[in-house]
């Protein structure tokens, strides 16, 4: 049977799928123009010839980004980070959003009331930068990793997902006489994969596109992460991050801007990759995450 439906309704459907569209226009051209720059000849992207497609077909931006050791130590150490530092990540935010799921804890709501304080107050740059300091962490992964070890935001999605786990099942296993360690990485852990990938995605993408932290911390060119390689890249286009090679030399075969919108892409490429994979479990995780029963 078919449902008729009203003018306002079919109006609003329309009005929402014409703004979706828009939204994935503002997303999407910006991206296929940086992939047809930097497949694109030189001269096509001197005299602004290229818009949605590669224009003269160039491959010497690939071949050069591909080859180029400063770039492949800046990935490197991003791998590290974003490895390391989404390992840190969900171990302390399950340690963490377990106990405070359960209504009888001891001090949960001013712990609570704590923690969303430091959502909407924030640490100033200054302080923050003179803690990481004098904590002797300049010039070393740890200044990247120890700042955002816990997010509040992503410890509250975690929180709401394990009061949707039924108690009657904590409270069988704790008459198997398994401690709440156990629980929390034989039962909860398990049961709240949905969540996890999804905080593992938040976790690992934000380690990834972080360049201020590398911008303040960072001094040694030997551990520049990714993205303060690729700022360094678009803002200035270092030649010493570059590669090396002088602008003459480069001019023969490459633009500065056909290898800046080539190692765009391929700094991207990894996220795209691995999100297809998690897309399932994102969504049906943040979504459960997000309601509170």
């Amino acid at each position: 049977m078919k449902i008729k439906r009203s003018s306002g309704e079919v109006a609003f459907d329309t009005a929402n799928v014409v703004i979706l569209l828009l939204f994935c226009a503002a997303v999407a051209l910006p991206l296929m123009n940086v992939i047809a720059g930097s497949l694109s000849s030189n001269e096509a992207i001197v005299h602004a010839k290229v818009m949605l497609w590669p224009v003269g077909f160039n491959w010497l931006n690939y071949e050069f980004v591909l080859k180029n050791a400063v770039f492949w130590k800046a990935f490197w150490v991003t791998i590290q980070i974003v490895v390391i530092g989404t390992a840190l990540n969900m171990v302390l935010t399950l340690l963490t959003s377990y106990p405070l799921s359960k209504s009888w804890l001891g001090g949960r709501k001013v712990i609570l009331l704590a923690i969303i304080f430091t959502m909407i107050f924030q640490a100033p740059m200054v302080p923050m930068y003179l803690l990481i300091k004098s904590l002797g962490m300049m010039n070393t992964i740890w200044s990247l990793i120890i700042p955002s070890a816990l997010s509040a935001f992503n410890m509250m999605l975690c929180i709401t997902f394990m009061r949707s786990i039924p108690e009657e099942l904590f409270e069988a296993a704790r008459v198997d006489g398994m401690s709440e360690y156990r629980i929390l990485w034989k039962i909860v852990a398990p049961l709240s994969m949905p969540i996890n990938v999804t905080l593992i995605l938040f976790y690992a993408v934000g380690h990834w596109n972080n360049y201020l932290g590398p911008l303040l911390y960072i001094t040694n060119r030997e551990l520049q992460p990714l993205q303060l390689y690729l700022y360094k890249l678009i803002s200035q286009f270092d030649m010493d991050s570059a590669g090396g090679q002088s602008v003459t030399e480069l001019s023969t075969a490459i633009t500065p801007q056909g290898l800046q919108m080539a190692t765009i892409v391929i700094a991207t490429v990894p996220v795209i990759i691995i999100y297809p994979f998690l897309q399932k479990h994102f969504i049906k995780g943040a979504l459960l995450g997000s309601v509170k029963e």
